[in-house]
């Protein structure tokens, strides 16, 4: 009772939680899409915009000088926040989308060449399948797919079999967005480990519900963005392994990235710079400095309780439902929930919520392979964040049940 409480008192954090939606109380079931923000973080880019503001690295006035003091402290955070061994392992990036891009742009330069294999997965998101599509093009490599069971879970013995001496990367994310399946990633480096293979741990749907220890992982790549983590937009993590960073040539050119340029020749700078051109985000960072300090005092392990809890619930509550199919019932699942109903389009059941002011995603979720592997074009999607309650489980549910009796 006293967690309940807990994340009850949480929930008054966020402002947009006290709006409506076409007159009726707001019930936000889309976090996995992008989470709503505490007052805290806005707070946070306030104070920054209104008394402190000024660019980083490149002037030494007191503005200047205390930007970029803040701005480093929050690297060392995202240090700490994911157990990476150094500061200098973490790159700031625009979001997960540019930090997959980023790694298979340079590290794609670097060690991929024709005949090489990279593997994904059957249920991964666009952002971790199209970037390695585009770089097995340019360089004569191919990609090899690992296939789920009915379940969404990953067939692990046939990954197994298409690890060889030919495979230079595995990207695979860490729970699923469209199913919500959280990968045994731990298993999946080791394995990949010992044919040679590096891998990217796509962190987008974990990083603000779980506990992430790089090293424990021994992940060579990490990404995640900034505004499922209750942060900004704008803003994400690359971790990388330091002896990978340092092979890898720069993503772009630009000011910061250099150590020194003449006509002849450009020398880059040390990590983490050499992979930041131009001027950063500032206050995005500013705010992912809030969001991580605000997660970690609620605790990443009372998070995942917590919405482990609703999760649960709320497929208890829907498998009663006639007609009501969920999509992904891996054994772990992170606390997404897609489903689809006999006869009834997702888009009119989202439509019909939306009247009613329920907040949740339909579509492929930017995962059609994943969707064409269980025979389907779409789904409806809720999925919870740290400020969701049971009420709004059982609420859902209720108007869920009415929307499919007035739809079928």
């Amino acid at each position: 009772m006293e967690a309940v409480e807990a994340f009850k008192k949480l929930r008054e954090d966020f402002p947009m939680l006290g709006k409506t939606m076409h007159g009726k109380p707001l019930v936000y079931l889309d976090t996995a899409a992008t989470a709503q923000k505490p007052k805290q973080v806005i707070d946070a880019m306030q104070e920054f915009y209104t008394n402190h503001y000024g660019t980083v690295h490149r002037a030494i006035y007191e503005l200047a000088v205390y930007s970029t003091d803040l701005y480093q402290k929050i690297r060392v955070k995202a240090q700490r926040f994911l157990n990476a061994e150094k500061p200098e392992e973490i790159i700031y990036t625009r979001g997960t989308t540019e930090s997959i891009n980023l790694v298979a742009s340079s590290f794609g330069k670097a060690f991929v060449k024709a005949g090489d294999e990279i593997i994904v997965s059957e249920i991964e998101h666009h952002s971790n399948i199209v970037p390695w599509q585009i770089l097995c093009e340019e360089r004569g490599a191919k990609l090899l797919v690992i296939p789920v069971n009915d379940a969404g879970e990953l067939k692990l013995d046939v990954y197994k079999s298409l690890l060889s001496s030919k495979t230079k990367l595995v990207a695979i994310g860490h729970v699923s967005n469209a199913l919500g399946t959280e990968n045994p990633v731990k298993e999946i480096i080791r394995e990949a480990h010992g044919v040679g293979a590096k891998v990217l741990v796509d962190g987008a749907q974990a990083a603000p519900h779980l506990k992430v220890d790089v090293q424990d992982l021994s992940a060579d790549f990490y990404v995640f963005s900034g505004h499922k983590l209750y942060g900004p937009t704008g803003i994400g993590i690359l971790y990388g392994k330091e002896e990978l960073l340092d092979q890898m040539p720069p993503y772009q050119g630009g000011g910061d990235m250099i150590e020194r340029v003449s006509f002849e020749k450009t020398t880059y700078n040390t990590l983490p710079m050499k992979f930041e051109a131009g001027t950063p985000m500032i206050a995005e960072v500013m705010g992912m400095g809030a969001a991580i300090d605000y997660v970690e005092k609620a605790g990443l392990e009372n998070i995942r309780d917590h919405e482990q809890s609703l999760l649960h619930l709320a497929e208890e509550r829907l498998s009663s439902i006639k007609g009501l199919k969920i999509i992904g019932q891996a054994k772990h699942k992170g606390a997404i929930l897609s489903f689809v109903v006999k006869g009834i389009h997702p888009l009119d059941i989202g439509t019909m919520l939306d009247l009613k002011g329920f907040a949740l995603r339909t579509g492929h979720h930017c995962a059609q392979p994943a969707m064409r592997r269980f025979g389907i074009e779409s789904t409806a999607r809720a999925s919870f964040g740290l400020y969701n309650t049971k009420e709004e489980v059982e609420r859902f549910y209720e108007a869920l049940s009415d929307v499919i009796r007035k739809l079928s």
